[in-house]
């Protein structure tokens, strides 16, 4: 069994050089150790030159003016959703609409494909370790359709019990929701695995990939997944921009979610027709410098490499799992680190979250603390919130063990 205790294959020197906000200090000079990338990565210099770029020589509205700038423009944001739809090995560019995150693609579907789709005594099923992007949403539809929420349990070691999914999956099923990988726990999911058992009663998938996309490589069409959303600012890109991927046979069914501009053919006093797809989902003026800048974003990972970034956060993972063992009363949470990805959540007994981060952060160490949009799955565990260091291509060994000094060092502090 692999324990991903070897060395990285990044060069970790120079990939450090690529992000500027990674060598300031704060005010007790504690140079910046920066463990909160399942919140928000940060970017390196090819995406903050390309939005400067944008703005100042490219930047107009796209797809409706006849002007040079516009061309341009239109041009750059279309190379964009080119280079969107190779990373995902999508079979159209059609399958990638743009949108303002992973929360604004679930609700797209939620608000489009269910309200078409669900009725009365209709079940979506979800599970205990969702997202509450991955939850809410299909509570509303649920309320406004008279559908039923399931879920399927986890384990005591936090992974998805998929022995109930026989009995949770039947023919009332119409949608399965999951997160490829837990924002808290770090569990890596088998996408592929409910997917199939989903389709078999044939019930809709849609896959929360915020935390996936950008540290595994994604194939949709081998994941076989109906829809996939996530965010840009979690993988090197710009904030308020995100991508939904949909299978184009569905979309095409799917009516309109938002009304407004570019998103219509034709439209008179009492009717309208839709524009064709992907327009049809990307109503108003879209965020043009910040989709245009997902384009160097991915090309950094894919000069990189999807599966070396993976390895060198699982190793990290690994570390700090063995220099956090020793903690007195420390727990980490999830299953072990061969299951999981570059996440690490914790509690220790009788201290609080959010003073363990306080402190921590008084030492340059920036963590997440709280219930992480979780809220259903700490109370699942029993506890009201977490810290969780989530590693990314950039992060090192040295920084794994700032972290486990602090940490440490707050257990003695607060007695």
């Amino acid at each position: 069994m692999a324990t991903f205790d070897v060395e990285s294959q990044l060069d970790l020197e120079r990939i450090r050089a690529d992000f500027p906000i990674l060598h300031q200090v704060d005010d007790e000079n504690n140079l910046l150790v920066y463990l909160d990338n399942g919140a928000s990565s940060q970017r390196p210099k090819s995406v903050i030159d390309c939005l400067t770029d944008v703005y100042q020589r490219y930047y107009a509205n796209v797809h409706r003016g006849a002007h040079r700038l516009s061309g341009e423009s239109t041009d750059l944001f279309e190379v964009a959703r080119k280079a969107t739809q190779r990373f995902l090995n999508a079979a159209s560019e059609n399958e990638v609409i743009f949108t303002s995150g992973t929360t604004m693609g679930i609700n797209l579907v939620a608000r489009s494909w269910g309200d078409a789709n669900l009725q009365t005594g209709d079940e979506i099923l979800l599970t205990e370790m969702e997202h509450h992007s991955n939850l809410v949403p299909w509570h509303q539809l649920a309320q406004r359709t008279g559908a039923v929420i399931k879920a399927i349990p986890i384990t005591e070691d936090g992974q998805l019990d998929l022995d109930f999914l026989p009995k949770l999956l039947t023919e009332r099923t119409k949608m399965v929701a999951l997160a490829a990988v837990s924002n808290v726990l770090g569990t890596i999911n088998p996408v592929g695995r409910v997917v199939e058992a989903a389709h078999a009663v044939g019930a809709k998938v849609l896959v929360d990939a915020a935390q996936a996309v950008p540290h595994e490589a994604i194939d949709v069409q081998r994941w076989d997944a109906d829809f996939v959303a996530f965010s840009g600012h979690k993988m090197l890109g710009p904030s308020g921009v995100g991508v939904l991927y949909g299978k184009e046979s569905i979309l095409d069914e799917m009516p309109p979610f938002l009304g407004g501009g570019s998103m219509i053919d034709i439209v008179e006093i009492d009717r309208f027709t839709p524009a064709m797809l992907p327009a049809k989902f990307e109503a108003g003026t879209p965020p043009i410098a910040d989709a245009i800048a997902m384009t160097p974003a991915i090309e950094y990972l894919e000069k990189v490499g999807l599966s070396a970034i993976l390895q060198h956060e699982q190793s990290l993972a690994a570390y700090a799992h063995q220099l956090l063992a020793d903690v007195p009363g420390l727990r980490i949470l999830g299953p072990d680190v061969t299951k999981k990805a570059g996440i690490v959540s914790f509690v220790i007994d009788g201290l609080a979250a959010s003073d363990i981060a306080t402190f921590l952060d008084g030492r340059g160490v920036a963590v997440r603390e709280g219930h992480h949009c979780t809220l259903p799955l700490h109370k699942k565990l029993g506890i009201s919130a977490s810290v969780r260091a989530s590693f990314y291509l950039y992060n090192t060994r040295e920084e794994v063990e700032k972290l486990a000094d602090a940490v440490r060092t707050s257990v003695d502090f607060f007695g």
